[in-house]
C-alpha cells in the first residue's frame, strides 16, 4: 500500500500512529534547516514535518523537493507545537514527523500557479492537467459528480429508465449547425453529431419505454461564448401520457435534489411560472432575472399626439414606446451613454433615447418637445425622482422590449445591483411563440423546434395561418435570468406534425427524405408525450459561482473551439483523406 490514509484524513485521534502519506509538494518552507512541506492531494493538505535532529538523511533529502513533485512520506502523527496550529485546515491540529521519503515523480516547474492566482485561460487549457490540480477545479468536478449522482437517484426512484442513443446520427434541419463526419465505407455519405437525442426520445415513447432519460452529449457547430460550449452535457428525459402539469413539479423536485446534494441549500416550491409576453413585456426578455426590480413600462399611450417625430411615428406604424428608470442613475457618464446606446443599437434599435433628471431639472435634447402632462404622465408612471435616470426604447413591440431587456442588464451592471446576491430566482416561462417569421429565409421557423405541439386552443389560428398568433405547448426553467432548461408537449399525431412540417416549407419530398423515421413511427400508434432538457453546464456554472463555463468541464475547448491540450483539430493526413474520399482546399 503506497499510502495508509488521504492528505485531509488525519486528525487528534490519529496522534501516535505511523501513516504513509501520497502525493504532491505544494510548498516547501525551510526554518533554519527544518523543512515543512505541506503534501497535497485531491482531498486536501497535510503538514509534514523534515527534522534534521530525528532524521538527518531524510531532511538532507528533502531539500532537493519541489512544488509538484509527487512523493510518499512515511512517520508517526504528532500534535503541532502550541500556537502553531492552522484553524484554516481541517489537518491544522496535527504534522506528521517523517522517518521515510519516497519521491516518486519529479517535476518540472509549472508554468503557472497552482492557486487562485489569474491565469490567461488558454495557458490553463493548454496544461489542464496541472489546471485540474487546484482545488477550485476539484470542487468543480467533485460537484459535477454529486450532481450526476443525485439526478440519477431522483429519476430512478420516478420510474426512469437511462438509455443511451446514438451520438452519429443523420443530418436533419432542427436548429443549431451541425457537425458532420464523413463515412469511409459509404462513399460521400456524412454522419451528423447528434445536437440532441430529440428524435431518438420520442421514438422511444412510441417504442413503449414511457420514461426514458439520459445524460446526454450534444454537439453544436456553433461559436462558444462564456456559457455556450460546442460540446455540452444535458439532462434528457421524455415522458408519455403527460401534461405540463406532470411535468414541472417532477423537474422542480429533480432540481431540488440536485441542489441539497451540490450546494446543501433548499430550493423552495413550486416555482412562479410567467407567460412569454408577460416576461417580454415586464422584463425585455424571455429569460428574466428577478433578483433586481427595475421592470418595462408601456408609456405608448402618453405619446399618441407627441410632438417628438420618433416616438409618434413609431406609434403611428404600429409599434411602442417603452420605457424604464433606471434609479439613482442620473451620475451615467458620457463614455457610459455611448455603451448604451451601442448596445441597443445591437439589440435592433436606431438609438437610445434617455432623460436624466438632475438638480430638480430634465436634462435631455427630447424634453423640449414634451407638454406639461405628457412629463406628468412619465412622472407618476414611473415614480421619477431626483437622480434617476429614465431610458426609452421606440420601435415594435418585441424590438422595443428587447432593447430595454438589454439595457436593463446593463444598468444593473453598472449599478452592481447584484453584487453579493447569492439567491436563487428559479422561474417556469410558458406559451412561447410556436412559430418566427425569419425575414433572411422569407418564411416561417420553428421557435423551438418543428415537433413541438401547438396549444390546442391556438389550433384554428394555426389552420386561418395567423401564425404569428399561435402559441405553443413550450416551457423555459430560468435560474437567476439564465435559461437552465426547456422543453415541450410534442405532436404525436402523423396529420399535425405533417402540417407543421408544411408550415415550415418543409414539402413532402422533403419530409419522406428527412423525418421517414418519425412519420412512419406515428403511423403505429404513438401516445402523447412530452418533455425537458436541463443544461448540466449551466446549472453547474450557478452551482460553483462561475460566469466560465469551461470551469465546469474537464477537458473543455476554448472560446475559438480548439482543444489546446490536444492540438484539435488538426489536419488529416492525404492517406485519411484517400480513405475518406475527402480533398481540402488552401
Amino acid at each position: 500500500m503506497i499510502r495508509t490514509h488521504h492528505c485531509n484524513q488525519l486528525r487528534p485521534e490519529h496522534i501516535g500512529q505511523n501513516v504513509t502519506l501520497a502525493g504532491w509538494v505544494d510548498s516547501r518552507r525551510d526554518h533554519g534547516g527544518v523543512i515543512f512541506v505541506d503534501l497535497r492531494d485531491r482531498e486536501g493538505l497535510t503538514q509534514i514535518v523534515f527534522n534534521p535532529e530525528k532524521n538527518p538523511k531524510v531532511a538532507a533529502r528533502a531539500h532537493g523537493l519541489r512544488t509538484e513533485f509527487v512523493v510518499a512520506v512515511r512517520g508517526e502523527v504528532v500534535p503541532r507545537l502550541p500556537g502553531t496550529e492552522n484553524a484554516k485546515l481541517a489537518t491544522g491540529a496535527v504534522e506528521v514527523m517523517a522517518a521515510e521519503l519516497e519521491v516518486l515523480g519529479p517535476s518540472e516547474t509549472p508554468p503557472f500557479p497552482l492557486d487562485d492566482t489569474a491565469v490567461n485561460e488558454d495557458l490553463r487549457l493548454q496544461y489542464r492537467y496541472l489546471d485540474l490540480r487546484r482545488p477550485a477545479m476539484v470542487h468543480n468536478l467533485r460537484a459535477r459528480h454529486r450532481f450526476a449522482q443525485a439526478t440519477r437517484s431522483y429519476l430512478d426512484r420516478h420510474g426512469f429508465i437511462e438509455i443511451e442513443t446514438p451520438i452519429l446520427s443523420k443530418s436533419t434541419p432542427e436548429g443549431a449547425r451541425e457537425f458532420l463526419v464523413p463515412s469511409r465505407i459509404m462513399p460521400g455519405e456524412f454522419y451528423a453529431l447528434a445536437q440532441s437525442p430529440q428524435q431518438y426520445k420520442q421514438l422511444l415513447m412510441v417504442a413503449g419505454l414511457e420514461r426514458y432519460f439520459q445524460l446526454a452529449k450534444c454537439f453544436r457547430d456553433e461559436d462558444p461564448r462564456a456559457d455556450r460550449i460546442t460540446e455540452l452535457t444535458q439532462i434528457d428525459l421524455e415522458m408519455s401520457f403527460i401534461s405540463q402539469e406532470d411535468i414541472f413539479p417532477l423537474i422542480e423536485g429533480l432540481l431540488q435534489e440536485i441542489f441539497r446534494a451540490t450546494m446543501g441549500v433548499e430550493i423552495p416550491a413550486p416555482f412562479d411560472r410567467m407567460p412569454y409576453a408577460e416576461a417580454m413585456n415586464r422584463y425585455g426578455s424571455d429569460k428574466p432575472d428577478r433578483r433586481f426590480v427595475m421592470e418595462l413600462h408601456d408609456v405608448s399611450n402618453l405619446f399618441r399626439e407627441s410632438a417628438f417625430k420618433v416616438f409618434r411615428a413609431t406609434l403611428d406604424a404600429g409599434g411602442v414606446v417603452k420605457a424604464i428608470n433606471a434609479k439613482g442613475f442620473a451620475s451615467i457618464t458620457t463614455g457610459q451613454i455611448e455603451e448604451m446606446t451601442e448596445t441597443a443599437k445591437q439589440a435592433g434599435a436606431k438609438g437610445l433615447a434617455f432623460i436624466k433628471v438632475e438638480n430638480g431639472e430634465w436634462k435631455s435634447p427630447i424634453v423640449k418637445f414634451f407638454t406639461e402632462a405628457e412629463k406628468a404622465g412619465l412622472t407618476e408612471t414611473l415614480g421619477i425622482e431626483e437622480g434617476d435616470l429614465i431610458l426609452f426604447g421606440a420601435d415594435r413591440w418585441e424590438t422595443a422590449c428587447t432593447v430595454l431587456g438589454r439595457i436593463r442588464l446593463l444598468v444593473a451592471e453598472k449599478l452592481q445591483l447584484l453584487t453579493g446576491n447569492d439567491s436563487l430566482n428559479f422561474l417556469w416561462v410558458t406559451d412561447f411563440p410556436l412559430l418566427a417569421f425569419s425575414p433572411e429565409d422569407n418564411k416561417w421557423n420553428a421557435v423551438h423546434h418543428p415537433f413541438t405541439r401547438p396549444k390546442a386552443e391556438d389550433l384554428p389560428l394555426l389552420e386561418a395561418g395567423q401564425f404569428d398568433k399561435v402559441r405553443a405547448e413550450a416551457y423555459d426553467v430560468v435560474l437567476n435570468g439564465v435559461e437552465i432548461g426547456g422543453g415541450s408537449i410534442r405532436i404525436h399525431e402523423l396529420d399535425l406534425q405533417a402540417k407543421m412540417f408544411g408550415v415550415l416549407g418543409v414539402s413532402e419530398e422533403q419530409q419522406q427524405r428527412l423525418f421517414p423515421h418519425l412519420l412512419k413511427a406515428f403511423s403505429f400508434g404513438a401516445p402523447p408525450h412530452g418533455g425537458i432538457a436541463l443544461g448540466v453546464d449551466r446549472l453547474l456554472m450557478a452551482i460553483c459561482g462561475t460566469n466560465n463555463i469551461r470551469d465546469v468541464i474537464a477537458f473543455p475547448k476554448n472560446n475559438r473551439g480548439q482543444d489546446l491540450m490536444m492540438g484539435a483539430p488538426a489536419p488529416a493526413t492525404a492517406r485519411q483523406l484517400k480513405e475518406l474520399h475527402l480533398s481540402t482546399r488552401s
